[in-house]
């Protein structure tokens, strides 16, 4: 992979457009990126990270706030990137997703993320010419060419050396983290877990199983009535089996005997209770045959009365016919009063009467031809009140009508001037705005300024006195060295034992030099040289912590310059009312132009309803006038026809009221005449039927009338007496009576309690056999459950415990000595490839002292071993831990770490060329020397072409690189500047 260009507009610190040419830049294979703290140099990293892969490296991903703040509301925030990947050459355009101000209006919309891929040198076969424009499928095109992930591109390309240095001391546990990104080892702990999941699915079934064997178990000892004494289930089984086969057999011999009882007790019972009833049924009929003789007489004199009653039957009904009759003639004498009562001269003779109600008749029918006039004369009346009732609303509409045109004018004038005052708002408001934004941002520095001042004097104090701690440390080291070439003699002495003097090469030492007091060795010296060193580290910590803080401090007060946070504090105040009034006004002005126009609307509509109105109120005058002649002339021939009466139909009614009531009394009379006609008639017949009926008078035979109740009762005792005397009469003559004496006396209930005692034992012999059945297939067939049960229990738990102990070796438990799980083990084996290719570069940059040491070991108290890095000191022979390195050595190891892991990662992801790479930081912790391997080591890396991009603020890199590019920052924003 070889970067060409890069151009990046309204990104990070960077506002306007930037264009980094690689092809010029890394010419020589080696180019410095060097700026002030926080111009921007990880943002150019960042960049090139953002356009292959959507998003930038570590926790900066997290805030999602790529737009430059102090970008032009028209500049967007997208970052181009040409590059060429296994001979593809490419060119990656992205826009992350920001907020823009509206084009129209005010606010801010969202502008969305966007992403393209243009093939520059011609598109691969099975790509589409025309490139790629969605991100999902931009970004796997990238991720499939460059073979490595977000996470390893970062850590490849990119060589974050504080990340490795983190790594280079972290923990087993931290450190597994990281690789296992960089590697993609998730698999390995997809096993893992599958074989614990495996592993629990298993026991699930096993527990299942077991489960199954023991309530089997449980139920078969609850059918046998004992638990096993011992744990063969096996024997007590097929003993409990033995058991209840001997045991139905007893049962079953008890219930035949007992049954064959039962049925010879049973047998006696039924002959005594057969012989019983026979005697019962001879007693009963002969008892019912004596009774009926006893009542012969009775029966005779109620058979006497049923006749009578049977004969008086048709009298009764002649006596009905003569009430009904005699009831009708009431009811025509009374009809006959009432009709007299409603007419005058109702003695007349019938002809008259009837002649008297045709003439009535005959002058209704003259006024019913008036009635249509009548009726039209009270329409007509209603029709004129109703115009008049009509004519006085218009006239008081109209009225009204006029009031509210006249107040028009004044409200359509004051109406056009809010209009036209919030019309001339808007102008002012965007001027207004800007001008507000901008004392907002005087006003934050005017309230940051003091806090800042502090911050300036609290770095100055603590600076200085870094300064006098750095000076003491390294007074003290100085004196201990002093010190120590003072006692050189006597060390050298120490160091003999017998050997040659390291000074002259004698084997003999006449006069060894003896200790002083007080005597500074090695040890000391080394503890007071690290002391000044970390002195000196934390000076410079400060010292540019003082930097920064009097650079912000410098900027607040020049952006601020002669202003006050009062004043401001109140121009903002009275700014903000000022806007708060313009914005009012504008947002008012849709619903003035609204109320405007309603009201000039109101006043073509008042002008319209004023004159539909008088045309209306005109007609109805006229309509008024021509229907109150009408009326007038219309009332005399009324009146005449009227009479007495309040209006023709009255009088109508009334004429035939009296009609009517004179045709009711000639039906009266004759009604009165024929009823009384009829009960004379009823009389006679009345007569004639308890002649014919046997009696002697009318009165005898109403008197031999019996009720229904008491015919009934009469017919109920004759049928019964009837009835039971020929069923008695039956029984005696039945064949299986013949023989049988009334007087025998039948022992039932002896032999009803044998049968009972017979029956109940061998109802309880069947109880017991069934339970004994019951018992033995409950045993048989739990016996068999039992066994299958066995049989499939036995495969599981083997399979279960050869599943068990295989997993805890995978996830590092059980058997595994090591404590390493699969996917430990599997990273354990990358890093062991990494520890020695990073070896390889920290022997040259350390001048042959030390490499790593991959360490496979357990760790403390059983925790998981297998990651374990260390670091070989060959001046002493000793393994030392990587924290014991001082901050260059820590540099040094850091730089190879990142270098190996990056050469295993791309041999993992492919073996993609990797042609540009970016080292960012370190070099300021490394003296001359030191600086010169590294250098040599870089020089070794852009061999073959790579080109390799430094990322420092130290000075000395400036001097030894020739190519650079500088980033500058200003309150605007920052720059590019190529410097060769």
């Amino acid at each position: 992979m070889r970067l060409h260009s890069l151009r990046l507009s309204g990104f990070g610190p960077y506002p306007d457009e930037q264009v980094v040419d690689f092809d010029a830049l890394g010419a020589d294979g080696l180019f410095l990126l060097h700026g002030d703290t926080g111009a921007g140099k990880t943002t150019l990293l960042d960049a090139i990270a953002f356009a292959l892969y959507g998003q930038v490296p570590g926790v900066r991903d997290d805030a999602k706030r790529l737009r430059c703040d102090t970008a032009g509301p028209g500049t967007p925030t997208e970052v181009e990137l040409e590059l060429t990947v296994q001979g593809q050459r490419l060119r990656l355009v992205r826009s992350p997703e920001y907020q823009r101000p509206k084009k129209r209006g005010e606010g801010f919309t969202t502008q969305q993320a966007k992403a393209s891929l243009t093939w520059v040198s011609g598109a691969p076969t099975g790509e589409s010419p025309d490139g790629l424009t969605r991100i999902d499928e931009v970004a796997r095109t990238i991720e499939r060419l460059l073979g490595m992930t977000a996470v390893q591109f970062t850590q490849v390309v990119m060589l974050p050396q504080g990340d490795f240095a983190k790594f280079l001391r972290a923990d087993t546990g931290e450190r597994e983290k990281l690789l296992e990104k960089l590697f993609g080892t998730q698999r390995f702990g997809e096993v893992e877990r599958w074989f614990v999941e495996r592993r629990r699915e298993r026991h699930r079934e096993l527990e299942q199983q077991s489960l199954r064997v023991r309530d089997l178990r449980a139920r078969l000892a609850q059918v046998v009535g004992h638990e096993p004494v011992d744990d063969d289930d096996r024997n007590w089984l097929e003993s409990a089996q033995k058991q209840a086969v001997r045991e139905l057999e007893d049962a079953r011999a008890e219930h035949s005997r007992l049954r064959r009882e039962r049925d010879a007790a049973e047998a006696v019972l039924a002959e005594r209770r057969g012989l019983a009833d026979k005697v019962r049924r001879v007693r009963d009929a002969r008892a019912v045959l004596s009774e009926v003789d006893d009542q012969a007489a009775d029966v005779e004199a109620r058979r006497a009365e049923q006749d009578a009653a049977h004969r008086a039957e048709p009298v009764l009904a002649a006596r009905t016919a003569l009430r009904r009759a005699e009831s009708r003639f009431e009811e025509a004498a009374g009809g006959l009063r009432e009709a007299a009562a409603r007419c005058t001269g109702p003695d007349d003779p019938v002809a008259e009467l009837r002649e008297r109600a045709g003439r009535a008749r005959e002058r209704a029918g003259a006024l019913a031809q008036l009635l249509p006039e009548a009726r039209q004369q009270e329409s007509d009346r209603a029709a004129l009140a109703a115009l008049e009732r009509g004519s006085t609303e218009d006239e008081k509409t109209e009225a009204g009508l006029l009031d509210r045109q006249a107040a028009l004018p004044e409200r359509i004038t004051a109406a056009r001037a809010a209009v036209d005052e919030a019309r001339q708002a808007q102008p002012k408001l965007d001027p207004l705005a800007a001008r507000l934004a901008e004392l907002d941002a005087l006003l934050r520095t005017a309230r940051e300024l003091p806090a800042a001042r502090q911050a300036l004097r609290t770095a100055e104090d603590r600076a200085q006195r870094a300064v006098d701690e750095h000076q003491r440390a390294r007074d003290r080291a100085q004196e201990l060295r002093e010190r120590r070439l003072a006692g050189m003699a006597a060390e050298l002495a120490a160091g003999l034992a017998g050997g040659p003097c390291p000074v002259c090469g004698a084997a003999e030492h006449p006069a060894p030099a003896e200790p002083v007091a007080d005597a500074v060795g090695a040890e000391d010296e080394d503890r007071a040289r690290q002391a000044e060193q970390r002195a000196a580290a934390h000076r410079d910590e400060l010292a540019t912590a003082l930097h920064q803080a009097r650079q912000h401090h410098d900027r607040l007060a020049e952006r601020l310059g002669e202003h006050t946070e009062e004043r401001l504090a109140a121009e903002v105040d009275e700014r903000t009312a000022e806007h708060a009034a313009l914005r009012d006004l504008v947002a008012a002005l849709p619903e003035r132009e609204r109320a405007l126009a309603d009201l000039e609307a109101e006043s073509e509509r008042l002008t319209g309803e004023l004159g539909e109105l008088r045309t209306r109120l005109a007609r109805r005058r006229a309509e008024r006038d021509a229907l109150s002649a009408t009326i007038a002339d219309r009332e005399e021939r009324l009146r005449a026809a009227r009479g007495e009466h309040d209006g023709i139909e009255q009088h109508r009614a009334a004429l035939l009221d009296t009609a009517a009531a004179l045709d009711g009394l000639v039906t009266a009379r004759t009604a009165h005449a024929e009823a009384e006609q009829r009960v004379a008639e009823q009389r006679d017949a009345l007569t004639a039927a308890a002649t014919a009926a046997g009696f002697d008078d009318v009165d005898t035979a109403l008197a031999a009338r019996r009720d229904e109740d008491r015919m009934a009762a009469l017919a109920e005792f004759l049928d019964g007496v009837a009835e039971r005397a020929a069923g008695a009469r039956a029984a005696l003559a039945d064949p299986e009576l013949f023989g049988v004496d009334a007087d025998t006396e039948v022992d039932v209930d002896g032999a009803a309690g044998t049968a009972a005692t017979a029956r109940t034992a061998a109802e309880d012999a069947a109880a017991r056999a069934h339970r004994a059945e019951q018992q033995h297939a409950d045993i048989a067939r739990l016996g068999e459950l039992l066994r299958e049960a066995w049989t499939r229990l036995e495969p599981v738990e083997t399979a279960y415990r050869e599943l068990d102990a295989l997993t805890d070796v995978v996830n590092g438990r059980g058997q595994n000595r090591r404590r390493m799980s699969l996917r430990s083990y599997v990273l354990a084996a990358r890093l062991e490839e990494v520890a020695i290719t990073a070896t390889r570069r920290l022997q040259r940059m350390s001048g042959g002292r030390y490499s790593f040491v991959h360490s496979d070991a357990a760790g403390a108290r059983g925790t998981r071993g297998g990651l374990g890095l260390d670091v070989l000191d060959d001046y002493s022979g000793k393994v030392r831990p990587a924290k014991t390195l001082s901050g260059g050595e820590s540099f040094l190891a850091s730089l190879s770490l990142a270098l190996g892991l990056a050469d295993v990662v791309a041999a993992e992801s492919g073996g993609v060329l990797l042609d540009t790479l970016f080292i960012d930081e370190g070099f300021g912790t490394l003296d001359a020397d030191t600086l010169d391997l590294v250098m040599d080591t870089l020089d070794e890396l852009r061999a073959g072409g790579r080109v390799v991009g430094l990322v420092s603020h130290v000075e000395e890199m400036r001097q030894r690189i020739g190519v650079r590019l500088r980033v500058r920052k200003s309150r605007t924003g920052s720059t590019l500047e190529l410097q060769t």
